[in-house]
Formats: structure tokens, C-alpha cells, sequence
């Protein structure tokens, strides 16, 4: 165990850590009294040097762009640790100063493109680069980007669509961060304790452990359940007491949607807002505003894509349906009852280990946190010749670590890793960058700092954290994420590293789980915690023909999700209640009936908790799953850790951030564009042969 972080130290602001940020950031001297003060006076900065762009006659990329990129950069990098802050040690203060700058920092982005002056200036070295044709192709690139993101962004309204948008923007700011306060607050606020054993029936020991260990560190008897993703996937894909997995469920598909965390009116004034300020930009909705920079251009090409893939999933997933209706039959007779969602992952964990004897439970041993983590780097080796270094280093909290990352002897930067959940923690897995490398308008050069963060299954007693494998790919999705930021080798900050279309941006991280099914990579860390052992060739086998049990129900899940939010993003009805919406336009793809109260929407952060997000974007996630089935079959074929297919990888993709569209990277890789098959075959849905 690490120690403590230093107790915080009060300075003033104008040697605050905060404006100045750089490689090395002094996690134990972040003072939630310097937030406010400091960020204005960053603002304060920004304003300035931006406005002395703007009032220049300067028409030339370094002396505008590269000037922008320069001005923004140290409040951009305080606004993301404040932001990670925020996220993984939340307090009562902290999230009180957040919500004091995180409208004005808001205010201030959404400023920019509605300056005529900075505009100005914008056109007249698009004019210019017209004539000298000088910029290499990655800065025009960033120039054209640029302009069409100021224009998308209001830089052509009249000054009363300016002010209006504006305004837009702020609001937003504020009701999202409402939005996800709420989702945390109610997340923290249930509990269910058991005091009979006997209700734990078919429990695994893990669960227990983790239950019996929350419910201690509350002082609380017997086990202690709560809406924290470990938690519930225990109860829900275990618990034999039907009652105790309705209350569960109910609770974790209820959060936010009552008082005092109701997020139902936030959701409504969200999409009122973003309707508003899509149709001020000139737009239909906000899914062509927020798509027009994507691979999918448009919302009605994104639901195209989605309704092509329902299309070939359904027959398979209502197959899989009703085998498993069939299944309870077999186990409680003919007049079982019929199926209700907190059944669904109960009787199909019991459906798969009946069909191939595996128990997900079985590869705990396999996975210790440790030789976990390990594995990752083993592999990011062998795939990419990059080595890592452990850090001894204070952060933000004593279970948190820091490595340094090397290409031979040359440093690419350092990342935190953040796994297990806490209190003060929100919940899900993420990936985010706080510096970029680059060299600095003093000249410094910087280095790539990030972090990755998941609420993996925690060390119970003195033993390691051992990980179901769905938490392991977790880990090798968020690591994806983070090798696509620390390998850029983009010089314009702007365009490097996970800066990329949203439905690009998912290919790194997803094609990067594979890897967790591989025997040739899992004989690199699945290791038995006891006795060493590598999985047995039975047990593997096991689990990889488990891979694609009841693979197109898990898919018309994820298209729902994606379907639901562009239906609310283009078609919501405002006369019309949210949860009645919500739940009819999610029926489609649920293998049961939803219940009446059914309020999912209230706690999905993906779509509300940030001013954009994947708001209209959720379709990235099977977008991208497309391209990397598509790109690991190259993997396939020439070994998965095939050196010269790992250097092409990292040399058109990896590195490359935005430097090109996206589609022209993919293709270099392949050699042509996507396909779609790949994808059905994995997913285990039958391919018609032409």
C-alpha cells in the first residue's frame, strides 16, 4: 500500500500549480481554494492572448493557428485535471468550485468561433496558404478543420444568434454537470444489506467477499450490496433470491430518476437546448450537427448503419431469446414463468455453464490484477517495441500508480492507472489525456501525460484483486485508448492522438481486446494465482466458444442504446413524457418487457453528462467495432503479434491521431475499405455466401 498523499497546502494564486502545469503534476499541492482563482485568472490570459490574435494583421499559420494552439493550451490542461479530479476524488468543495469555472470555461470555448476578429484572421491565412500553397499537408489540414469548426460553431451568425448560442453553451455547461452530480449521488445512495446467508445462495465467493468487505467498511453486519458495476453484475448474473436481483435492478436501472437526484427535466431541458442550438447552426438536428466532422456525416446515415445491422442480428438474437425462455421450461417445468429483465443474465450465466460447462468464475484465479497489467505492457512491447517504468509518485489517491512509457531509450511520457472503485470515484471505465506532447510557446518541450481508470473487482484481505475476463478486456479496451494518445506522433496538438472522429476513436481501444482471447498473448499473464499455471487448454477452449454465446442479444443491446440516442437527438417529442419515450423506443431490443418504471435514461452519462459527448454519437461504439474486426483479421492472419503488421498499425493508425481523414488511414492499413463481415462472423451470426 502507498502512503497518503501529503495533506494539501494553501498558496497564493499566483504561484498556484495550476497555471503552470507541466509533466510532472504535484497532485499533493492541488488546493480546491486555488480552483477558482486560478482559473479565472488562466481565463483572464486566454482572453487576452487570444485578443491580441485577433487584433494583429497577422495572416500566416504560425503567427495564428500556431499562436491559438499556444493560448489555449494551459487552461486546457488545468481544465482536464480539474475535470479528472472531479471524477476520481470528488468532494463537497471541489465539486463546488468545478461548478463554479466549468460554465465559464464553457462560455469561453463557445466564444471563440463568434469572434469576428479571431475569425478574421482565420480567413485571411486561408486566403493567404490560397495563393503561397506553403503548408505541409498535416497544417492545412488543421487549417481547413479549423475554419469549418468555427463556421459549424456559429462564426457566421448575427450577433443575436451569437449572443443566443452563447448562452446555449453555458446552459449546457451547467445542466450536464447537474446531470452527472445526480447520477453519483444516487449511485451512492442506495444500499441493500442481507443479514441471512442463506439469501446468498449461489453467490460466488468473490461476491461475497466483496459484499462482506463494503458492508465492513461501513461497520455495517452482513453483506452490503450497492449499485457499483462489480456489485451489481455479481447479484444480477448469480443471486438465486429473484427478489433481491428485481431490487438491484430496479435500483441500478432507476438512479436519477427521482427525487432529490431526478434527472428526468435535466435530461428534457438537455435535448430542448442542443434541438435549439443545432437548428441556430443551421442544422436539422443535433445529430448532423455534432456528425458533419465524422466517418458517418450525417444522423440518418448513423441510423442507416444501425438499422442494417439490427437487420441482420434479429433473427439470430430472437433465437437466442426464446432458447432461453426454453431453458428456464427445462429447469422449473412448463409453467416456469415468463422471463423478466433481472432474470436474463441469471438464467443465461446458468444456460452457458449448462452448454459448456464454464463457469466465468473459473478464471478469476487466472486474472490477478498484477500479472494483469503486466500482460498489457508485454504486449504493447512485442506489438509495438515501446517498454514501461514504474514511477514512485504521490497522486490522487494511494491505490492509483504511475509508469513511464519508452520507445527504446526515448521517452514518450507517463500515464496513471486507476482501477478499483471508490466513493468519491464515478463509476464506468475511461481513458483521458492531460498534456499532449509538444513543444511549448517558451520553447519546452512536453511530453504525453494520461491516465487510464476503471471500477474493476477490488483486493479483498491481503490477497491481489482478481478480475473477471470481461473486466480484463475492459482493461485492454481502455489501454487501446491510451497507446493511441502516448504514440502520436502528430505535431499539431490539435489533430494528435485520440483527437479524432468519435466513430474512429473506438478502433485503437476495441481492436486491443482481442488480444485478451488469444492463447499466444493470455500465456503472457493468465497465470494461476496459486500455482502459476497457464489456463488450461479445456478451459480456454471453453471460454472462447463461450465468446459468442448469445452474441447478437449483446449486440441488439448495444444497437439499442446507439438507436435510442438518435432517435431522442432527432425525433424527441417534448409533449411526450421522457421514460414513456425512452422505454418504447429500447423495447425493440430487449429481450423481455420493460417495466413501466424502466428509467435508463436518467443515469446515461455517455449521452448527458458533458456538453457533447457521445450525445448522438453512441453508434461510434459498433462503428468502430466494424473496423477493428475488420483490422484484427490482418492480425489473424499474419500472427497476432506479427512485428511488421504491428509496426503498420502503429506507423497508419496509432501514430497518426487526425493527421488524415480517417477513412484514409483504415485503408492504408487494409488496403481497402471495411467490411462488414468480420464483425457478424465474431459475433457468431450465420453470413449469407453470395
Amino acid at each position: 500500500m502507498r502512503p497518503a498523499p501529503a495533506p494539501l497546502t494553501v498558496a497564493p494564486v499566483s504561484s498556484s500549480p495550476f497555471l503552470a502545469l507541466g509533466a510532472e503534476i504535484p497532485w499533493s499541492s492541488l488546493d480546491v481554494a486555488e480552483v477558482v482563482p486560478a482559473i479565472d485568472a488562466l481565463l483572464v490570459r486566454a482572453r487576452s492572448d487570444v485578443a491580441a490574435i485577433g487584433a494583429s494583421e497577422a495572416d500566416d499559420y504560425a503567427r495564428v493557428l500556431g499562436a491559438l494552439e499556444h493560448a489555449l493550451e494551459p487552461l486546457s490542461r488545468a481544465m482536464a485535471v480539474l475535470s479528472h479530479l472531479e471524477g476520481v476524488a470528488s468532494t463537497p468543495a471541489l465539486r463546488e468550485a468545478y461548478g463554479a469555472v466549468h460554465p465559464k470555461v464553457a462560455e469561453f470555448y463557445g466564444s471563440l468561433p463568434l469572434d469576428p476578429a479571431l475569425y478574421a484572421r482565420l480567413v485571411a491565412v486561408e486566403r493567404r496558404e490560397a495563393e503561397a500553397r506553403t503548408l505541409d499537408p498535416v497544417r492545412r489540414r488543421h487549417l481547413d478543420k479549423t475554419i469549418a469548426d468555427f463556421r459549424r460553431h456559429g462564426a457566421e451568425l448575427d450577433e443575436a444568434g451569437k449572443r443566443r448560442l452563447a448562452e446555449i453553451d453555458v446552459a449546457l455547461a451547467q445542466v450536464t454537470h447537474r446531470f452527472s452530480n445526480h447520477v453519483l449521488d444516487a449511485t451512492n445512495a442506495f444500499e441493500l444489506l442481507v443479514e441471512d446467508e442463506a439469501k446468498l445462495a449461489g453467490l460466488p465467493a468473490s461476491a461475497r467477499q466483496l459484499a462482506r468487505a463494503a458492508a465492513e467498511a461501513k461497520g455495517k453486519p452482513g453483506w452490503r450490496f450497492t449499485l457499483q458495476a462489480p456489485s451489481v453484475m455479481g447479484v444480477l448474473t448469480y443471486l438465486d433470491d429473484a427478489a433481491i436481483r428485481r431490487a438491484v435492478w430496479e435500483a441500478y436501472n432507476r438512479r436519477a430518476a427521482e427525487a432529490p437526484h431526478d434527472n428526468a427535466p435535466l435530461v428534457v431541458e438537455i435535448l430542448a437546448l442542443r434541438a435549439e442550438k443545432a437548428k441556430l447552426l443551421g442544422k436539422a438536428d443535433f445529430a448532423d450537427l455534432v456528425l458533419e466532422d465524422r466517418m458517418a456525416q450525417r444522423g440518418a446515415k448513423a441510423e442507416a448503419f444501425l438499422q442494417d445491422l439490427a437487420e441482420r442480428t434479429r433473427a439470430a438474437f430472437a433465437a437466442e431469446t426464446e432458447e432461453l425462455r426454453a431453458f428456464r421450461r427445462e429447469l422449473e417445468g412448463p409453467d416456469a414463468p415468463p422471463l423478466a429483465p433481472w432474470d436474463v443474465g441469471y438464467y443465461a450465466e446458468k444456460l452457458r455453464a449448462a452448454r459448456f460447462e464454464f463457469d466465468e468464475e473459473e478464471l478469476r484465479p487466472y486474472f490477478a490484477d498484477e500479472r494483469v497489467l503486466r500482460g498489457l505492457f508485454e504486449i504493447a512491447g512485442r506489438l509495438y517495441g515501446v517498454r514501461f517504468e514504474e514511477k514512485p509518485e504521490t497522486t490522487w489517491d494511494p491505490a492509483v500508480r504511475t509508469f513511464a512509457m519508452f520507445d527504446g531509450e526515448r521517452a514518450l511520457g507517463h500515464f496513471y492507472v486507476d482501477l478499483y472503485p471508490r466513493e468519491n470515484k464515478r463509476a464506468g471505465a475511461w481513458m483521458a489525456s492531460l498534456l499532449t506532447a509538444g513543444t511549448d510557446a517558451d520553447g519546452s518541450v512536453v511530453p504525453n501525460v494520461a491516465l487510464f481508470c476503471a471500477n474493476a473487482t477490488p483486493p479483498s484481505g491481503d490477497g491481489p484483486a482478481l478480475l473477471t475476463h470481461d473486466e480484463v478486456t475492459t482493461l485492454f479496451h481502455e489501454f487501446g485508448h491510451l497507446l493511441h494518445h502516448m504514440l502520436s506522433s502528430v505535431e499539431v496538438r490539435s489533430l494528435a492522438g485520440t483527437n479524432v472522429a468519435w466513430d474512429f476513436v473506438e478502433l485503437p481501444s476495441q481492436i486491443h481486446e482481442n488480444w485478451a482471447w488469444e492463447r499466444e498473448a493470455l500465456d503472457l499473464f493468465a497465470r494461476h494465482v496459486e500455482t502459476g499455471a497457464p489456463i488450461p487448454d479445456a478451459l480456454l477452449e471453453k471460454m472462447r466458444r463461450a465468446r459468442t454465446f448469445r452474441g447478437a442479444s449483446q449486440q441488439m443491446r448495444q444497437i439499442g442504446f446507439a438507436s435510442l440516442d438518435l432517435a431522442l437527438h432527432r425525433r424527441f417529442d417534448p409533449a411526450a413524457a421522457l421514460l414513456d419515450q425512452a422505454r418504447a423506443l429500447m423495447a425493440p431490443f430487449a429481450p423481455t418487457p420493460l417495466p413501466e418504471r424502466f428509467a435508463m435514461i436518467t443515469s446515461f452519462s455517455h449521452l448527458f453528462s458533458s456538453s457533447v459527448g457521445y450525445a448522438a454519437g453512441y453508434y461510434s461504439y459498433k462503428w468502430a467495432e466494424v473496423l477493428d474486426a475488420d483490422a484484427f483479421s490482418r492480425f489473424l492472419e499474419r500472427g497476432i503479434f506479427d512485428p511488421e503488421t504491428g509496426k503498420a498499425f502503429r506507423e497508419t493508425v496509432l501514430s497518426r491521431g487526425d493527421a488524415e481523414d480517417p477513412m484514409a488511414l483504415f485503408v492504408k492499413f487494409m488496403g481497402r475499405e471495411p467490411a462488414l463481415e468480420p464483425l457478424l462472423l465474431r459475433t457468431g451470426i450465420p453470413v449469407a455466401v453470395a
